[in-house]
């Protein structure tokens, strides 16, 4: 089959570049070969959010903005998108169109205003021009990363006619960091970006360019829409590498510098982007982001928002899926512990069919599953809570990730605990764990010795030690082994002093 280019949206045109590897990065084609020098490379593994685009792709009769690391994310996954660098979205690149004429900005954060003629004529996007009145930025390298997640916050917040609050810029601007400590005024001009005159992303035009895109071709890198047709190519292609959002297969390219003959691209396959819920269980397609999947599991078990907002930085979650994140199976990887304290069943499919496995059952080892070459993981299934039921009981669900920042890093030990208690006594009891053992498991043991018991911190602190003892994890870069058992029965305790509302640990969470 005759190769066709990579193609995707930027400035006003349709960009199309050729001969672009399977395992080449977004942020390498915008900087090596367009030579948009915005764009930096801090990190290479999605921590600093230095090269920060924002994608949009149809949604509904507009577009739908994403803030997304470039720096892990695979070129040819943009095909058939748009992209936004911090060198797009002035209103000399054409992508914008201006609200009422602007003259000289009013003051933000009480400095002085700045004139067009000052600027050289040039007119700033708000959200720049918000970052130069706060003075938000110091030496300047993390900049360009912070004003394109400000312009993501300004088309899905400020344009859909949102206050943005101190948490909304704190939330959002999670996956970026300054070596500067500059965020008070970061933080300032998200907040008073709105207060300018607005700016609008010309949609038709961009979705007229858009539909003007073909397809990108089943060869080297395949992004099939339908589940028949990704089956097929999973059929044909088993050596294959999948990916979906990249999060995790972007740092094998930057850090371990593999490569890839052939890539499978499950994350515009239609069905495996829907979610779909039932009185019993809500079903996940394994192409959905992460921030979308968290988001519905909040809307059914409020108490998991700060731990979604913990799990990493918004463009992290904006680009991973919650399928990926299953998949590839990291024994740190925070959604595992979670879904096996919930009791997550997974659906897997291939050109034979499907099957459900339980997620307690489907890792065989370090970063080992039960996949068949020819099979991929579609749905996760995963129980509604059940209110009021007397023959149930009431659920208690609380889920810890513990780690050396408070935000967009990575856990050193993630405990999800989830019993019910029906007449005073514990009457089931799931909980699972991550960075104990070479994969996320459950801790049965403890389990064990809840069960039945009564509902009181004496049963906590007898289990305590069983949970201490269950697992031998290792020490690493993150923590040492002792901590982590340490940690183990603190929170085994914490989480018993919480459900009682203890407002001192509340804090904490």
């Amino acid at each position: 089959m005759e190769k066709k280019p990579l193609q995707f949206v930027r400035r006003g045109e349709i960009v199309s570049l050729t001969g672009v590897s399977p395992a080449r990065t977004l942020l390498e084609v915008l900087r090596e070969d367009l030579q948009c020098t915005a764009v930096k490379e801090g990190c290479g593994e999605g921590d600093c959010g230095a090269c920060t685009v924002v994608l949009a792709e149809p949604e509904g009769a507009g577009l739908g903005y994403k803030a997304i690391n470039s720096c892990i994310r695979l070129a040819h996954s943009v095909h058939g998108l748009a992209v936004w660098t911090a060198q797009d979205i002035g209103a000399r690149d054409g992508f914008v169109t201006a609200g009422p004429p602007q003259g000289d900005e009013r003051p933000l954060g009480g400095q002085r205003p700045v004139s067009a003629a000052e600027r050289g004529g040039t007119v700033l996007h708000p959200c720049q021009q918000a970052m130069v009145n706060c003075h938000g930025s110091q030496c300047g390298f993390c900049t360009p990363g912070f004003v394109m997640s400000l312009f993501g916050m300004y088309q899905n917040r400020v344009l859909a006619g949102q206050t943005v609050s101190r948490e909304d810029a704190q939330t959002d601007l999670s996956g970026n960091l300054c070596r500067c400590t500059g965020y008070r005024p970061i933080l300032d001009a998200a907040q008073e970006m709105g207060a300018l005159p607005r700016v609008q992303v010309d949609e038709a035009a961009v979705l007229a360019q858009l539909r003007q895109i073909p397809p990108a071709p089943a060869a080297d890198y395949s992004t099939p829409t339908r589940l028949a047709d990704l089956l097929r190519l999973r059929a044909e292609q088993p050596q294959a590498q999948l990916v979906a959002g990249c999060t995790d297969v972007g740092l094998w390219v930057t850090k371990q510098h593999r490569q890839f003959a052939q890539v499978l691209d499950v994350t515009r396959v239609a069905e495996l982007r829907e979610l779909r819920q039932t009185p019993g269980a809500l079903t996940i397609g394994a192409a959905v982001t992460l921030h979308e999947a968290y988001a519905a599991l909040v809307a059914d078990r409020p108490q998991l928002q700060r731990f979604a907002e913990r799990f990493a930085g918004l463009p992290v979650r904006s680009s991973g899926t919650l399928g990926g994140n299953v998949a590839n199976g990291s024994p740190i990887g925070d959604s595992m512990p979670l879904l096996l304290a919930m009791g997550a069943t997974l659906v897997l499919a291939s050109v034979r069919g499907e099957r459900r496995v339980p997620l307690d059952d489907f890792y065989t080892g370090y970063r080992k599953n039960l996949l068949a070459p020819d099979e991929v993981l579609a749905y996760i299934e995963v129980p509604r809570p059940v209110a009021g039921e007397p023959s149930v009981g009431v659920e208690y669900l609380r889920v810890y990730k513990i780690s050396k920042r408070q935000d967009d890093d990575i856990s050193a030990v993630c405990l999800a605990l989830n019993l019910q208690v029906r007449e005073g006594r514990i009457s089931s009891a799931r909980i699972g764990a991550g960075g104990v053992a070479a994969t996320p498991v459950r801790a049965r043991k403890t389990e064990a010795a809840l069960l039945g018991q009564p509902w009181a911190r004496a049963a906590f602190e007898s289990a305590t030690p069983v949970l201490q003892a269950e697992f031998e994890p290792i020490s690493d870069m993150r923590a040492s082994a002792a901590y982590r058992r340490s940690v183990l029965g603190r929170l085994l305790l914490r989480y018993w002093a919480e459900e009682q509302g203890e407002p001192q640990l509340e804090a904490l969470a």
